[in-house]
């Protein structure tokens, strides 16, 4: 395995700063540093942005958007015991990487962007839907971040990439659907990791866009969580629980009742969540 700067291999920084990964914070180390690297050149260009990075454990994925020339990262790591670490790798890069010792579900992210920003990270498991639609609810009109470059299970990955008609389609597709372009940019498997998790991984690279119109998330939510609690019946039947008139939220999108869920477009849904924001 080549090295990606002159910093020890990330086996040796593990056992010398006795960093064995943690289950309750949902650690997966990627040690192999040409892995690392390419994953942080999925989010090129990076040179003129400031790259958020949540989690970085010991630094692996940190190094490599420095090395491939990230103007500064951002990385957020609650767990104490890596902040040596990733003090060697702020030595090695002087002034571009900040290090934020705290929880990643209670950054103010907005107050971190100064000017070109894009969020990299092998996120945490077990946060790492929230952490995404709390990012994608930022947006507001103008996008916030210029794009998301984020390991998730790679179940996850493909509900977040899904398109109508698929199994994995759902609440999330939607979502992220509305309120960006979505691809797999890479799969990973489970030995790619250390401790290898029992679940495959895989890079979503969102990509935000502006918004037009008033629909606010909260009715969007409602309409598809009505919609996909009950896929398998037809939306007359389970979009009921909306307690408005559905005759108004059809005709709006176009449809007859007697579709399922997995079958709208995500057109057809924000057409939907508008006019049930208008009856309520």
């Amino acid at each position: 395995m080549s090295q990606i700067d002159n910093l020890p291999p990330l086996r040796d920084v593990i056992s010398r700063h006795g960093l064995r990964a943690k289950k309750e914070l949902g650690q997966n180390f990627l040690l192999d540093l040409n892995l690392t690297a390419r994953i942080a050149r999925i989010a090129a260009p990076l040179e003129d942005h400031t790259i958020i990075e949540v989690g970085p454990g010991p630094g692996g994925l940190t190094r490599g958007l420095l090395a491939e020339g990230a103007k500064k990262v951002i990385a957020i790591e609650r767990d104490e015991r890596a902040l040596p670490a990733l003090a060697e790798i702020a030595d090695a890069y002087p002034g571009r990487l900040e290090v934020i010792s705290d929880d990643a579900m209670k950054i103010d992210y907005k107050s971190l962007v100064d000017g070109p920003t894009k969020l990299v990270a092998n996120l945490p498991y077990n946060i790492a839907t929230p952490l995404l639609t709390g990012w994608l609810t930022l947006q507001s009109k103008e996008p916030l971040f210029e794009s998301f470059s984020l390991m998730f299970q790679k179940e996850v990955a493909d509900r977040i990439c899904a398109q109508p008609g698929s199994k994995a389609y759902g609440r999330l597709s939607v979502l992220c659907g509305w309120m960006s372009n979505a691809h797999i940019a890479l799969n990973i498997g489970p030995a790619a990791f250390t401790p290898p998790p029992k679940v495959s991984s895989a890079i979503a690279h969102i990509v935000p866009r502006k918004l037009d119109g008033a629909l606010n998330i909260e009715s969007l939510e409602r309409v598809t969580a009505a919609a996909f609690g009950q896929r398998r019946k037809m939306l007359r039947q389970s979009l009921k629980s909306l307690g408005v008139d559905l005759a108004a939220l059809y005709d709006a999108a176009g449809i007859e009742g007697t579709e399922r869920a997995e079958n709208l477009s995500v057109e057809q849904f924000i057409k939907m969540a508008e006019a049930y924001q208008n009856l309520r």
